[in-house]
């Protein structure tokens, strides 16, 4: 009998294979998939030719690598799980963007979110100062937002009332609930006077697939916002880098602080990311198993603990009546929300934006002006396409030259794309999303060699916990987010050695491993009785 079988290779999934193996557990992770890795995957055209539903890249260019879903990562540096891990002792290097992200807008302007926040503030002009009273604090006490965010939202989370200065993480908390308040409400334009901070703000609030303004949505803004300008890799007197205190709860040794901050890119995709977690596994008696989908407790092979990084939908699916009849209906009641629809791109030149600056962005939010966005997000919410959606594109050869490739057509490179359409859609958004690029960028058809979309309604062949599209594995409304999958006081435990670890558990999308290591955690003490170990 194996000690614990995790169901699912996504990022959470490997957080909590990773800290189960570590404590000397046996470790199986089974993968439905040819590749492993999840929405963290980066794959080349027939590098899963054989899988259940065929090759993701078909007809795209050979050679050019391409993020399955995720693809740029500030949690990789900043959330509590990787920060222990140390992705940097294991080989992955984070790059970052000169330029975070950045918004066109109309008549060939552009807001840009420079890592560097003061330069940020001047390109601002007259709302300079409010970007910076806004943010500046958030991104200076990263640590403490980053914790109330990450954390299993039942408890008070280390790093808030502990570590080296208390009372400074506390402020830094309660200021990101002020600002919550301030920009998930209809209060959201009265900071900023001109058009290009709103716009710059509401661009990240929209990754939340909600409508806007919002809660759930202000909190997204407010903590990528915080980290874009966030720069973790500190020097001490001698030039010594500071280290983390201690933090005893996460079972782990002071070490230097993180990379270079910002939002960064793995160098060679987000697959980097998942191979050093399978390396790890692997290397502490962990094995994964590939192309074994769990669709009932026969496909399970005996262990005393199984923790499932999939939607609760999928849990119920396999488990039925093992769940408590009442958990069951719970679970049974848990809302998935709209979707996103990708376009992979192979361009054989940067994307030409109206502003040059746009080009050093390693994040691009396009769709305009604020009052464009939320239109377009609320028709999402209403179960409307947009006519004009937010689109969300990154070139990861902005600061990845790996990332080219040399052929017969010249230099290639990927281009990543999503858009927000309702739940379930299956409309090809190739056209859409080319239109609207075009329009912030003309040219832009001139550079396209090659398209590939990914219609909302296909975005679960190829990961289930995407249900209909909705990448956030879960509605992203402010209740959901709190008191996801239920209210209950162990969001994680379902019975006896069964847990729930994927973004359907507290804190909820992203990948930054802490829905895994939070269920681990309790797996070592509730079954196991075992010490969380240091990683």
């Amino acid at each position: 009998m194996l000690d614990a079988v995790v169901v699912g290779s996504g990022p959470n999934g490997l957080a909590a294979a990773v800290t189960l193996a570590r404590a000397g557990l046996s470790v199986t992770v089974l993968e439905a998939n040819a590749t492993v890795g999840g929405g963290a995957r980066t794959l080349a055209p027939g590098d899963e030719p054989g899988g259940e539903h065929g090759d993701l890249f078909a007809g795209l260019p050979a050679g050019v690598v391409h993020d399955v879903c995720s693809a740029v990562h500030p949690m990789a540096w900043a959330s509590p799980f990787f920060r222990a891990f140390d992705l940097r002792a294991h080989g992955v290097e984070l790059l970052t963007p000169e330029v975070s992200y950045a918004q066109p807008l109309p008549g060939g302007r552009a807001a840009v979110a420079y890592h560097d926040l003061e330069r940020t503030a001047e390109r601002l002009g007259p709302d300079g100062a409010a970007w910076r009273s806004l943010l500046g604090p958030l991104a200076e006490q990263w640590e403490a937002v980053v914790a109330v965010a990450m954390g299993d939202h039942r408890s008070v989370p280390p790093g808030v009332l502990d570590g080296g200065s208390p009372l400074r993480a506390t402020a830094a908390a309660v200021r990101f609930a002020l600002a919550l308040l301030e920009q998930g409400t209809a209060a959201w334009g009265a900071r900023f006077s001109g058009e290009a901070a709103p716009a710059l703000l509401t661009g990240v609030a929209a990754h939340t697939i909600t409508r806007l303004p919002s809660l759930s949505a202000a909190g997204t803004s407010l903590l990528l916002g915080a980290l874009a300008h966030a720069t973790p890799a500190r020097r001490g007197r001698g030039g010594a880098p500071e280290v983390d205190a201690p933090d005893l709860d996460l079972g782990r040794s002071p070490r230097p602080r993180g990379f270079g901050g910002g939002w960064a890119i793995p160098r060679g995709g987000s697959g980097a990311i998942v191979a050093a977690l399978v390396a790890d596994l692997e290397a502490h008696g962990g094995t994964v198993v590939t192309g074994h989908r769990v669709r009932t407790p026969a496909d399970l092979p005996a262990a005393r603990a199984v923790l499932f990084d999939t939607t609760p939908r999928t849990l119920l699916d396999v488990l039925g009546p093992a769940v408590p009849p009442g958990l069951r209906r719970a679970l049974g009641g848990f809302r998935y929300g709209n979707a996103a629809a990708k376009v992979d791109y192979v361009l054989s030149g940067p994307v030409p934006w109206a502003d040059p600056e746009v080009g050093r962005a390693g994040t691009v939010h396009v769709g305009g002006t604020r009052a464009e966005m939320a239109a377009a997000e609320n028709a999402v919410a209403a179960g409307r396409h947009a006519d004009h959606p937010l689109c969300l594109v990154s070139d990861p050869t902005v600061v990845d030259a790996s990332r080219r490739v040399v052929s017969g057509d010249g230099e290639l490179r990927p281009l990543w794309a999503y858009t927000h359409v309702p739940a379930g859609s299956d409309v090809d958004v190739t056209d859409t999303v080319t239109a609207q690029i075009e329009r912030f960028a003309p040219g832009f058809r001139d550079v396209v060699v090659g398209a590939r979309a990914i219609p909302a309604a296909a975005m679960a062949e190829h990961n289930q916990n995407y249900v209909g599209g909705d990448i956030s594995a879960g509605a992203a409304t402010m209740w959901q987010i709190l008191a996801r999958p239920t209210p209950r006081a162990n969001p994680y435990r379902v019975a006896g050695g069964v847990y729930l670890c994927s973004a359907s558990t507290p804190p909820g999308p992203g990948v930054h491993g802490m829905g895994g290591w939070h269920a681990a955690r309790r797996a070592l003490r509730d079954v196991f009785g075992v010490r969380v170990p240091a990683l």
